[in-house]
C-alpha cells in the first residue's frame, strides 16, 4: 500500500488487535503482580555477571577479550509492508544515533568483499546430471508401493475390473478412483462407487508379486476385496489375488499441478559440490501450532488437495466474515472461505492463517531448483492459551514433538506418492554429509529446527524483584539430547517472549501490545525496553508504540484502556521514544544452551534475541570458535551480520518482496568473508504469520515472462491448482510453489538495476545450498579450506601423509579440511612447499568413493 494509506491502515489494525487481545482474555482468571524493575543489563542467573563469565571462558580458551565485538540484534516486522523488505528492521530515517553499536565494516572492506564474491562466481561449476522425478512405471508393478499415481486394471477369474487411478493415501494404501468416485465398501460388505473418499475407500495392497504381479486389497477392519461370479466385486474375510496391469483411460484424481517440465538435477557423484536454492526458515507443520485451530488447511492429507486445502471451520461457518485474526493480519474485513478448487482469496501473500506449504507446492519448488529446506517446529504457549479455539496441547515441547512426528508422517506420505519408502523428494537429514548425498541424488534435504517461545520449559517468573527460572542446566541437556535424537539440528533460543535463556527483541507496531501482554502473563513482567541510540541507526530492537506528551506510567490509550476497563490487566508500560533496546540480555542458562548446541553440532540461530543477548551470544560463539551459526530470517541486526560471516556462519535474509530482497543481497555482498565459500539463501517464514512477497505488477517493464527456464534447465509454466492459475507478476508469492518464480523475479529486478546482476544474484542463490552445507560441515569440526585460508595449508609431504589410498570422502574432509573445489570425483586442496606458498593438491576417488590417487600440481 502507499504511504498515504499506511497510517490509517495501521490504526485500524491496532484497534482490531487491541480488541482481539482483550476479547481473548475475557473469562480468564488472572492473578498477576504489578511489574517491577528489571535487573541490570548483562546480569545472568543469580546475579552472575555475564561479562565476568565471558572473561573466565575467554581466559580458559586463551581468547583475548574485545569489548568492541559486543553488538546488538537485527530483525524486522514481517507483518508491516513498510518494513518487511529491510535488511534489518531498524530506526526511522533521521532519528538520533549514538556510538555504541555499529556495522564494523569499512568502505574498503566492503569493496574487497564484493570483489571476493565476484571471484567466487568465476569458479568452475559442478556438472549436474538429470535424475528422474518419479520412478519409471512398468506394466507389472514391482511391489505394493509402485501403483501410486498410475492407471491399472484388476484381473481375476471372476473378470477384469477397472481401470482405476491409484491415488496413494499412505505407503501401500490407495483410493481406487473412477470418474464418478472411489471404490468403497458399504456397511453390508458390498462394494460400490462412493462420491467422496472415506476410510471405507482406503484399500491396503498386500503381497510380494511374482512375474504375474498379484496383490490383494483390504479395508482396515472391513474385509478384503473379492471377485464374485458375474463380474461383481464384494468384500470377504479372505481376498481374491488380483493381477494388476497397467492401463489407460483413468480420470486423474483432483490434485494441484506442478507445471514444471524437465528432469530435476542431481550430481555426477554423491560427494561433489551441490547446486540449489536454500530456505533456512519456514514452518511447514504450523497447522498444529497455537492449539491447531488458528491455521487453516494442512500440507498433506490422505485424500489429497480437496481435503487438505480447506478453510477453518470458524471461517466457513461465518462465510469468511468472522475470521478476526485473519482479518487483522491481512487487513481485509472478510474473505471467501472456499479453498479448493477456486482459491479466490487464499492463499495470498497477506493471507497469513491459510496453508502455504502444501506438498505439491513444495514439489514445485524442488522441481524449480530448491535443494535445502529448513522446517522449524514452532509454538507459543501463552498465545495458544489465549486463543479460544484449540484441539492440541499448548505446551511448547508437546507441540514440538507432535510437529516432529508430523514431519516424518509427511515424508512417508510423499514417499507413497513417489512409489515407496525413500523414493520421495522430501528427505529429512541429520548431518551435512547425508544432506550432500541427498541433494546430489536429485532430492531435497530437509533440516528439522526449533523456533519457540519457551524451549525446554525454560520460562521464568518475576517474583519479589528476581527472575526465578523454571529449568536447570541438567534439564536443558536432557532436552537437547532428546531433540537431537528426534532429528532437530537448528535452533533459536527465543521467539516472542523473554525466557530464562535470554531477552527477546519484541514485536513492533500494533501487534506489540498483544505479544507484550502475553509476555507479562507468562513471566510476570513486560519487555524491559529502554531508549538506545545505536551508532549505525539500525542495530536496535523492535520499536514499541509510544504516546508523546503523556507522562510515564500511563497505559497505552488503545490497548490498555480496553484491558483495564475489563479489569483484566495492569497498564502496559509507556516506553520512551525509539530506538528501543531490551535490557534483558543472555543468561548463564542461555550460555549453557549455546554451548550445548555446539557440543551436539547443532546450528545456533541468534534471530529474535534482544540486541544485548545477541551480542553476548556471538561472544560465546567467538569464545568457542564455533562456526555453526545462522541468521535465518532477518531478525538480527547489521552489527551482527559481519560477526556471523566472520565466525564461518551463514545468513538467509527474510524473503519478502523481490525488490527489497535484491537490496538485501547487495548489502550482504559487502559483508562476505573471503575465508569461506559464499552463497546466498532466503528465509520464507511462510506459515509463520509472516507476509510473503507482494507482486510488482503485471504492467512493469520487466515482468517474469512464462514459460521461463529454471535452475538445471527445467521449463517453468504458471502454476495451476483446481480452477486457479497463479502468476508471480500479479499474485506475488501466494504460496510456496511460487518461489522458483520469485527467484526469476529477482533476476529481472537485479538485471534492470545493473546489467549482469540478474545472473549474479541467481548464481549466488544457486550456491546457497552449498554454503549452508559448508557451514554445517564446519560445525562438525571440519576445518575451512586451505586455499582460502593460507595459514591452514600443510606441506605437500604432510598432505600426502594425511590422505591415503582407501580413505572415504568423509575421512578426507576430517583429515585435511574442506576442499577448495569438489568437482565430480576429485577434491582440490592447497598445500605449500619451501619455494611456493600455494600448490594445488588433487585427491581422486574411485567408483566406490575411496581415494585412488593424490597428486600435487
Amino acid at each position: 500500500m502507499g504511504d498515504a494509506q499506511a497510517a490509517p491502515e495501521r490504526g485500524r489494525r491496532r484497534v482490531a488487535l487491541a480488541a482481539l487481545a482483550a476479547l481473548s482474555v475475557v473469562g480468564v482468571a488472572l492473578a498477576v503482580p504489578v511489574p517491577v524493575p528489571v535487573p541490570a543489563a548483562g546480569t545472568g542467573e543469580g546475579g552472575t555477571s555475564l561479562a565476568a563469565a565471558a572473561e573466565q571462558r575467554k581466559s580458559a580458551l586463551g581468547v583475548p577479550h574485545d569489548d568492541a565485538l559486543l553488538a546488538p540484534h537485527d530483525h524486522h516486522d514481517h507483518h508491516d509492508p513498510r518494513t518487511k523488505n529491510e535488511v534489518a528492521r531498524g530506526l526511522a530515517v533521521g532519528e538520533a544515533a549514538g556510538a555504541d553499536v555499529v556495522d564494523p565494516t569499512t568502505a574498503a572492506e566492503r569493496t574487497a568483499a564484493e570483489e571476493y564474491v565476484e571471484r567466487e562466481r568465476a569458479l568452475a561449476d559442478p556438472r549436474l546430471v538429470p535424475t528422474a522425478a518419479y520412478p519409471a512405471r512398468t506394466s507389472v508393478p514391482a511391489d505394493r508401493f509402485a501403483m501410486a499415481g498410475g492407471c491399472y486394471t484388476l484381473a481375476a477369474p471372476g473378470g477384469t475390473f477397472g481401470p482405476y487411478y491409484f491415488k496413494a493415501t499412505r505407503l501401500g494404501g490407495y483410493l481406487l478412483h473412477t470418474a464418478t468416485g472411489e471404490l468403497a465398501r458399504t456397511g453390508t460388505g458390498a462394494v460400490t462407487v462412493a462420491g467422496k473418499p472415506s476410510p471405507q475407500a482406503d484399500w491396503t495392497a498386500s503381497g510380494v508379486p511374482g512375474a504375474d504381479g498379484t496383490f490383494t486389497f483390504a479395508i482396515d477392519g472391513g474385509g478384503a476385496l473379492v471377485a464374485q461370479p458375474g463380474g461383481v466385486l464384494a468384500t470377504a474375510p479372505v481376498g481374491t489375488p488380483f493381477r494388476v496391469r497397467l492401463a489407460t483411460g483413468c480420470p486423474e484424481f483432483p490434485e494441484a499441478d506442478v507445471n514444471v517440465s524437465g528432469d530435476p538435477f542431481g550430481g555426477e557423484t554423491s560427494y561433489q559440490e551441490v547446486r540449489g536454492f536454500v530456505d533456512a526458515h519456514t514452518h511447514g507443520m504450523a497447522f498444529e501450532f497455537l492449539g491447531g485451530r488458528v491455521h487453516c488447511g494442512r500440507p498433506w492429507h490422505a485424500y489429497g488437495a480437496p481435503a487438505a486445502l480447506v478453510d477453518c471451520p470458524d471461517h466457513t461457518l461465518t462465510g469468511g466474515k468472522g475470521a478476526l485474526l485473519e482479518s487483522v493480519l491481512s487487513g481485509k474485513a472478510s474473505h471467501d472461505p472456499v479453498g479448493w478448487p477456486t482459491f479466490k482469496d487464499w492463499p495470498a501473500p497477506e493471507s497469513l492463517t491459510h496453508e502455504g506449504t502444501y506438498y505439491r507446492w513444495l514439489e514445485r519448488a524442488w522441481r524449480g531448483g530448491q535443494r535445502l529446506f529448513v522446517n522449524l517446529l514452532v509454538e507459543n504457549n501463552k498465545l495458544c492459551q489465549l486463543y479460544p479455539l484449540k484441539k492440541n496441547s499448548c505446551d511448547d515441547m508437546t507441540s514440538i514433538r507432535l510437529q516432529a512426528k508430523d514431519m516424518y508422517a509427511m515424508q512417508d506420505y510423499i514417499d507413497a506418492q513417489f512409489g515407496g519408502p525413500g523414493k520421495g523428494f522430501y528427505r529429512i537429514v541429520k548431518d551435512p554429509f547425508e544432506a550432500r548425498r541427498v541433494i546430489n541424488a536429485g532430492k531435497m534435504a530437509v533440516v528439522m529446527g526449533i523456533e519457540t517461545s519457551i524451549p525446554f520449559g525454560c520460562t521464568y517468573k518475576r517474583i519479589l524483584g528476581r527472575d526465578v527460572p523454571a529449568c536447570t542446566p541438567e534439564e536443558i541437556d536432557a532436552n537437547l539430547d532428546e531433540m537431537k535424537a528426534l532429528g532437530v539440528r537448528q535452533m533459536e533460543l527465543v521467539n516472542k517472549f523473554d525466557n530464562a535463556l535470554a531477552g527477546v527483541a519484541g514485536d513492533a507496531g500494533a501487534i506489540g501490545p498483544l505479544v507484550n501482554t502475553a509476555n507479562f502473563l507468562e513471566t510476570g513482567s513486560f519487555w524491559a525496553m529502554e531508549h538506545c541510540e545505536p551508532a549505525d541507526g539500525e542495530s536496535a530492537d523492535n520499536p514499541q508504540i509510544t504516546l508523546p506528551d503523556i507522562t510515564a506510567g500511563q497505559q497505552d490509550a488503545l490497548f490498555g484502556a480496553l484491558a483495564q476497563v475489563l479489569g483484566l490487566l495492569p497498564a502496559l508500560p509507556l516506553y520512551p521514544q525509539p530506538a528501543h533496546c531490551n535490557k534483558r540480555g543472555l543468561t548463564e542458562l542461555g550460555v549453557h544452551t549455546i554451548e550445548g548446541l555446539a557440543r551436539r553440532h547443532m546450528v545456533f540461530d541468534p534471530d529474535h534475541l534482544s540486541v544485548k543477548a545477541r551480542a553476548a551470544s556471538m561472544d560465546v560463539i567467538d569464545d568457542l570458535g564455533y562456526p555453526g551459526v545462522i541468521s535465518s530470517h532477518s531478525w538480527s541486526t547489521p552489527d551482527a551480520y559481519p560477526r556471523i560471516y566472520r565466525a564461518g556462519g551463514f545468513i538467509t535474509p527474510y524473503a519478502g518482496d523481490s525488490t527489497g530482497f535484491v537490496a538485501k543481497w547487495r548489502r550482504h555482498l559487502g559483508w562476505a568473508d573471503s575465508r569461506y565459500y559464499f552463497g546466498f539463501g532466503f528465509g520464507a517464514d511462510i506459515n509463520g504469520l509472516g507476509a510473503q512477497g507482494n507482486p510488482r505488477g503485471a504492467d512493469v517493464p520487466n515482468p517474469v515472462r512464462y514459460p521461463f527456464t529454471g535452475l538445471g534447465g527445467v521449463t517453468i509454466e504458471k502454476q495451476r491448482a483446481g480452477q486457479r492459475v497463479w502468476d508471480i507478476n500479479a499474485d506475488g508469492v501466494a504460496q510456496y510453489g511460487l518461489y522458483p518464480d520469485w527467484v526469476e523475479d529477482l533476476r529481472q529486478v537485479a538485471e534492470a538495476q545493473e546489467p549482469g546482476d540478474g545472473e549474479r544474484i541467481v548464481d549466488d542463490m544457486a550456491r546457497g545450498a552449498e554454503a549452508y552445507l559448508q557451514m554445517w560441515e564446519r560445525a562438525y569440526g571440519v576445518r575451512p579450506d586451505s586455499c582460502r585460508n593460507p595459514g591452514l595449508r600443510p606441506t605437500v609431504a604432510q598432505a600426502r601423509d594425511l590422505v591415503r589410498p582407501g580413505m572415504t570422502t568423509d575421512a578426507v574432509l576430517r583429515a585435511v579440511g574442506q576442499p577448495y573445489e569438489r568437482l565430480g570425483s576429485s577434491y582440490t586442496f592447497c598445500a605449500r612447499t619451501d619455494g611456493r606458498e600455494r600448490v594445488e593438491v588433487a585427491v581422486t576417488f574411485g567408483p566406490d568413493g575411496t581415494v585412488t590417487a593424490v597428486r600435487a600440481s
